[in-house]
């Protein structure tokens, strides 16, 4: 009797919307990787040869996976997070004395059979694990300097060993979870101090460094005149003068002896600084005519001429988006960013009615990864953000990135089940 209700409550409690949204972005992957580097030599979808035919098997694997945590008591992935954490860790310090080198970034390992793991995919699943164990700890308040580093460390670790790689894509995924932070209590002028840095930035690299300090300086000048009775503003506005002024030399010393050529040639051709239609700027060029190509319905499946006669580099992975915008078209397109949208809603959704603070604080590490990866991905295939080469999570072909992902939302999902009891 007890195993036919703990059968019956498994099957209820399980949100099989979040399942489904997971099966039907993986299947429309599936499909556009088939049409992205589709071999007339192997036209079966299904054909182990090709990569179509090999994303095929990462999906069933990834079902597999995901099948085999939901039925794993939710207690466990609380307990074992800061093994997890630590395995991922030893693997991406692996990866820098054994990786494969594969476009500059030594971020693979090589597991034999045409098969390789990526640790960096991995550690997103166990920094969110972490973080969330340690931020639903007792006495644990993030707005406390001492609870903010500890958890800035937690995500700092791998940040920082996947940099070493150098993989600058996979590393800002990280300063997504600084949402996870601000949901549990840090202060919204963190962010607004974020945005404003960043907004310094690209000005920074717009315009003359002079010109730029002359202004904020006007403009300190200004607010000071106008409310010079508010010591503790006067006070806040010269600090931040000061910093800000640190700040755009920092930029130009980073700009010119930490960033790497490459990485500065894709924000000069984003900003319209410089223009290489043939050179840096080729894929994004190439990309936006693809995806405009489609016009409202698409060209339909497997008829893009950007798609089959491969104009578009690194297509069934960073710029699967393109083969969506050609074949699939606006409408297509729309129904695509409507899933994503729809599922970080859902992750959100789910995680406010968590009765357990370690359930809600990942769940928000979910929905901000994801977030992440959709914004930035699409992004980088219209020309809005710079290259970083980031996947598209369920779409692009590859591996690693399907399991991570995988791993990722299913946890989610089995703590969701469980969401009455106590974590």
């Amino acid at each position: 009797m007890n195993n036919n209700n703990n059968q019956r409550s498994f099957f209820f409690n399980v949100d099989w919307v979040t399942v489904f949204l997971y099966l039907v972005l993986c299947t429309i992957g599936w499909f556009n990787i088939h049409a992205a580097v589709f071999d007339e030599r192997h036209p079966s979808i299904i054909d182990g040869a090709t990569n179509y035919g090999k994303q095929f098997i990462y999906i069933i694997v990834a079902v597999v996976v995901g099948m085999i945590i939901l039925l794993l008591e939710s207690r466990f992935f609380s307990a074992l997070s800061p093994a997890f954490y630590a395995i991922t860790v030893l693997l991406l310090i692996l990866v820098l004395i054994i990786g494969r080198n594969v476009g500059g970034n030594q971020a693979w390992i090589n597991m034999g059979g045409g098969f390789r793991l990526q640790p960096s995919e991995f550690a997103k699943f166990s920094t969110c694990l972490l973080l969330a164990r340690y931020l639903s700890g007792p006495n644990i308040r993030v707005t406390e300097p001492k609870s903010f580093m500890a958890a800035a460390a937690i995500i700092g670790v791998p940040m920082v060993l996947i940099m070493l790689q150098p993989d600058t894509g996979s590393t800002l995924v990280f300063c997504s979870l600084i949402f996870v932070l601000y949901r549990e209590g840090l202060s919204p002028y963190f962010l607004a101090v974020s945005g404003l840095l960043i907004t310094l930035f690209v000005v920074a690299l717009l315009f003359n460094p002079i010109s730029i300090i002359i202004g904020l300086v006007a403009f300190t000048a200004l607010v000071i005149f106008l409310f010079r009775r508010n010591r503790k503003l006067i006070t806040t506005m010269l600090i931040g003068l000061a910093i800000s002024i640190s700040f755009i030399f920092c930029v130009k010393f980073i700009y010119s002896h930490v960033l790497k050529p490459h990485q500065t040639e894709r924000i000069n051709i984003l900003l319209g600084i410089t223009t290489d239609l043939r050179g840096k700027g080729y894929n994004v060029n190439q990309s936006k005519i693809a995806i405009g190509s489609g016009k409202l319905w698409g060209k339909g499946y497997l008829h893009g001429t950007q798609t089959k006669y491969a104009f578009v580099p690194e297509q069934s992975t960073d710029f699967i988006f393109c083969t969506v915008g050609e074949e699939w078209g606006f409408a297509g397109s729309v129904v695509v960013i409507g899933l994503f949208l729809f599922l970080i809603l859902r992750v959100i959704f789910i995680a406010e009615r968590q009765r357990s603070p370690f359930s809600r604080i990942y769940a928000y590490g979910v929905a901000s990864v994801l977030f992440f990866h959709v914004v930035i991905n699409i992004g980088m295939t219209i020309g809005v953000v710079p290259v970083i080469g980031i996947p598209l999570p369920f779409i692009s072909y590859g591996g690693s990135s399907l399991l991570s992902f995988t791993i990722l939302l299913f946890v989610l999902i089995k703590l969701d089940s469980n969401r009455m009891g106590i974590i």
